[in-house]
């Protein structure tokens, strides 16, 4: 039984050892690796998680009070164009569930049900890096919101809202990591700037919701 012990101590203690020695061979396999890199021509679908975070804030006329809408996640596609190695054009496209309300206002706080959006978003984005394994990018775009689905609970005496497709535009900034030759992770953040107008009961109070959200994502990307 000691010498059996005693070997599988030894065992052990030899793994033990050994690990220092072989956990950094593998991350500079990893580091040291071929890279592919970002070519023109290349075409980039990605699948992946989002959370978009509205800001509170805007207008509200007749009974003051401030808009706005929840926090949410969901799944996100996207697909990159590559006009050259260092610039791309990405498009995004998901579609989410916010409850809105308004807070403060004349008559206290007035929920004004859900109401899901979809906001194609299109970037122009700057890769400096191309060939690196991990490839940061900064990028500008255009967003154009398409609010449909309104419904749900509503505080009295409130029947109907409208909330009207809404042109943005925003910044964005996220990096790819090369995990092999075609397979990509991405973490990625947008900031937009969108300020819908708001019709509640056929427009007998109006307003605009300030809603400029941030869009933190993830997702892994296959590269054709």
């Amino acid at each position: 039984m000691s010498i059996r012990f005693g070997a599988l101590a030894a065992s052990l203690m030899a793994c033990t050892a050994l690990a220092p020695l072989s956990a950094p061979a593998s991350a500079q396999d990893f580091l040291s690796g071929p890279v592919r890199g970002k070519q023109a021509g290349d075409i980039v679908l990605g699948a992946g998680v989002i959370g978009v975070l509205p800001e509170s804030g805007g207008r509200v006329s007749a009974i003051g009070g401030r808009p706005e809408a929840s926090d949410t996640a969901t799944a996100q596609l996207d697909i990159s164009y590559f006009l050259t190695s260092q610039v791309s054009l990405n498009l995004i496209a998901a579609t989410t569930r916010h409850d809105v309300n308004v807070r403060g206002s004349a008559i206290g706080d007035v929920d004004l049900g859900r109401v899901w959006a979809l906001p194609p978003t299109l970037n122009l984005q700057f890769h400096p890096f191309p060939a690196a394994r991990i490839s940061p990018y900064i990028g500008a775009g255009l967003n154009y919101t398409l609010f449909y689905g309104e419904g749900g609970g509503r505080t009295a005496p409130v029947t109907k809202v409208d909330i009207k497709n809404d042109f943005g535009y925003g910044v964005n900034f996220g990096v790819d990591v090369e995990v092999a030759p075609r397979w990509l992770v991405n973490l990625d953040a947008k900031k937009l700037w969108l300020n819908p107008s708001v019709s509640v009961n056929s427009g007998a109070i109006s307003g605009r919701a300030d809603l400029d959200p941030w869009i933190i994502g993830a997702s892994v990307r296959y590269r054709f």
